[in-house]
């Protein structure tokens, strides 16, 4: 890694993508409050007049790198329905990029600033959600309940996934499904 001082020239979007790797890599470890920029430009190897020459401020920053990572999220799961590939892709794009999926659905979700991102995003599962259960459990509370648990349940299973190593990636789609179709099964009051 080159030091700060020793910075080589390189076209600008892959400078800006250098930088966003570094600061995704950097958000992951300790959040947004805890990282500091000159965290953020030893990762990257740069200075922070180069980091500066591609993002306002640090908040700026956090939010490429939130927006990064949703984009590469909807680019691998979509954002239409859900199907029997879903979890797959979930669990493909969570392995692709552990370091945005984790700020994402851990570090953003507990700062108030960059919230506006994660609540998108469950508005947007909560609305497929629905659609999709409404066919199989009656309008109510139970409902309700399932559009919320289901997706927490599904992003939850995928992070704990991550945590504990990618265990058995060839089987972890069917076992995260069974997760969910366990909570699908309680809220329609099934044994």
């Amino acid at each position: 890694m080159a030091g700060p001082q020793n910075v080589r020239r390189m076209p600008r979007a892959q400078r800006r993508e250098q930088i966003l790797d570094a600061a995704t890599r950097a958000f992951a470890r300790t959040g947004y409050v805890a990282t500091g920029l000159d965290g953020v430009t030893a990762e990257a190897g740069v200075t922070s007049v180069l980091l500066y020459r591609h993002f306002d401020s640090k908040a700026d920053l956090y939010r490429a790198v939130l927006d990064r990572a949703c984009a590469r999220l909807e680019a691998t799961v979509g954002s239409g329905d859900f199907d029997e590939g879903s979890i797959s892709a979930l669990l493909r794009a969570a392995a692709e990029d552990p370091d945005g999926f984790r700020l994402l659905f851990r570090h953003a979700v507990r700062e108030p600033e960059f919230r506006d991102v994660v609540d998108g995003m469950q508005a947007m599962s909560a609305e497929v959600t629905r659609r999709e259960l409404a066919a199989v459990i009656p309008e109510g509370p139970w409902l309700d309940w399932a559009v919320q648990i289901v997706p927490t349940a599904t992003l939850e299973s995928v992070i704990a996934w991550l945590d504990a190593g990618q265990p058995d990636p060839d089987r972890a789609a069917d076992r995260i499904a069974l997760v969910v179709h366990s909570a699908i099964q309680a809220a329609r009051g099934v044994d």
